[in-house]
Formats: structure tokens, C-alpha cells, sequence
């Protein structure tokens, strides 16, 4: 009888302990998400090969740059000379243009949907064209400074000169999102965009470089060594680089700079 009883008061003493470990839990539900932390990730290094060199009109002060069905899209800056066009690759031809109001500065442009999507530096309008007529549909407005613009298939993504990306509405240009973008620390004069891939590529305004962002985190997973690529057209401080356009048909990445008089078609090269 002895044993019975210990062995019954032992069964009660395991059940009450689970049952406080049950009530425990509930009261106290373990978390199983896990902050997503930024993960510090090896750099990418790059340098290139340039594979073909094609002819660029060296008055254009190109802020944006686009390569869709077999042409080039190019917007320009100056007050005065901002344009939006199409562009032959092969020849460099216009072979389609507009004029901007002489009180805008034309800045970064992006294809949404059959649509064209040209910002402006600090006029703080957006001009969203046809693509194929060129015919204006709609403006919008914004607060800050326009620089670059691309998009993810589903938002906008545009820099405003520090180290900021917002992701915008395309129906409204309403932000829905902003990530700062860092290499150790915060990446301002962020310029024109390109998304490639899943990656953000952007001109850093004044450098030989272009960085490769992760758009989930803002961190910087690559930079690209563009240092000589352009011997040309070194008249003026202001003719940088500028003008990343990609085309994903044929895997090709060609590159510009503001009143350059050469487009290269380049491939990457990992130097790590």
C-alpha cells in the first residue's frame, strides 16, 4: 500500500509541474521571430571589360538612363536643355524627343508599365509620359529633391541626393517606404538607379564607382571600379559618370556620364 501511495503522489506531483509549466508558456508564448538584424556581408569588388564602345551625344547631360525593347531612353538635365528622348544605341541617333519647360531640370527616369516616369532636381514635379508618343498624361508632386529613379516591378524607387531611397506608389507617388543605405556607414549622393537582378546599382555622384545595394536592407553588397573608363570628355568637373541602363535580354550593362561622348557596353570583372 505503501508503494501505491508514494507512486500516486508521484504522478500527482508530475502532473501539477506540467500543468505550471503549460501555464507558463501561455502566459509567457516563446517568440520565435527573429529580428531581422543586419547581417554584415563580404563585399563584392568589381572591375570591368569594356565590350563594345558606341556613340553618345556629348551634349547630353545625362540623369537617367533606360534600355527597353532594343533602344535607349535617355533623360537630360540644365535648365534650359532638359530633354526626355529615345536613342539608337548603335548609332547614337535621337530618333524621338521632348523638350522640358525651361524652369525644370530634368533628372532620372524610369519605364512603369508603358509608362514613362521622368523626376526633376528641385522643381519637385514628376512627368509621367506615354512611352511610345511621348504625349505628357500626368504630373505629380513630391518634397523633396529628385535624383534617380527605377522600380522593382510593383514601386518606384528614388534617391534625393543623400543617403536615402524612397519607395513610392506609382499611382499616387505616395511614399510607402524609405531604407538608408550604408557601407559601415551612411552612402549619401546616391544618383541615377538601375535595378538589376533583385539589386539596386547606383551612380554615387563625383565617383568612378557605382554600388550595389540590397533594396531589403539598404546595405551595401558590391561596388563596381569604373576608374578610366572614360578619357574623352574631361573638359568640365561636372561631365561624371552617370547612366546605368541594363538590358535583360542579352545580359548587357552599359554606362554613360554626363556629356560623354561614348556609351560602353561593359562586363563585370571580380577582382577579390
Amino acid at each position: 500500500m505503501k508503494r501505491q501511495h508514494l507512486a500516486t503522489i508521484l504522478i500527482i506531483v508530475v502532473v501539477i509541474a506540467a500543468i505550471s509549466v503549460t501555464l507558463v508558456l501561455l502566459n509567457n508564448p516563446v517568440d520565435t521571430n527573429v529580428p531581422d538584424f543586419p547581417i554584415e556581408l563580404e563585399l563584392l569588388h568589381y572591375t570591368y571589360n569594356v565590350t563594345k564602345v558606341y556613340p553618345h551625344d556629348a551634349t547630353a547631360y545625362t540623369q537617367g538612363l533606360i534600355f527597353d525593347d532594343g533602344a535607349l531612353y535617355e533623360g537630360t538635365g540644365i535648365y534650359g536643355q532638359s530633354t526626355l528622348r529615345r536613342v539608337e544605341l548603335e548609332t547614337g541617333n535621337v530618333t524621338k524627343s521632348v523638350s522640358l519647360s525651361d524652369s525644370l531640370f530634368g533628372e532620372g527616369i524610369t519605364i512603369f508599365e508603358n509608362k514613362i516616369i521622368q523626376i526633376t532636381w528641385k522643381n519637385n514635379i514628376s512627368l509621367v509620359y506615354d512611352k511610345n508618343s511621348f504625349e505628357l498624361l500626368q504630373t505629380f508632386e513630391y518634397q523633396t529633391e529628385g535624383w534617380g529613379i527605377t522600380h522593382n516591378g510593383s514601386a518606384l524607387i528614388m534617391s534625393v541626393g543623400n543617403s536615402t531611397l524612397y519607395f513610392l506608389d506609382p499611382e499616387t507617388f505616395q511614399i510607402i517606404d524609405q531604407i538608408e543605405v550604408y557601407d559601415e556607414e551612411p552612402l549619401t549622393r546616391l544618383n541615377e538607379l538601375e535595378y538589376i537582378n533583385g539589386s539596386v546599382y547606383a551612380n554615387i555622384w563625383k565617383e568612378d564607382r557605382i554600388a550595389i545595394i540590397d533594396p531589403k536592407t539598404g546595405q551595401v553588397t558590391g561596388w563596381i571600379d569604373l576608374t578610366g573608363i572614360n578619357t574623352y570628355d574631361i573638359q568640365s568637373i561636372d561631365n561624371v559618370l552617370n547612366g546605368i541602363a541594363y538590358d535583360p535580354n542579352g545580359d548587357r550593362l552599359f554606362v554613360t556620364g554626363k556629356r560623354w561622348s561614348k556609351l560602353y557596353e561593359i562586363k563585370l570583372v571580380p577582382t577579390d
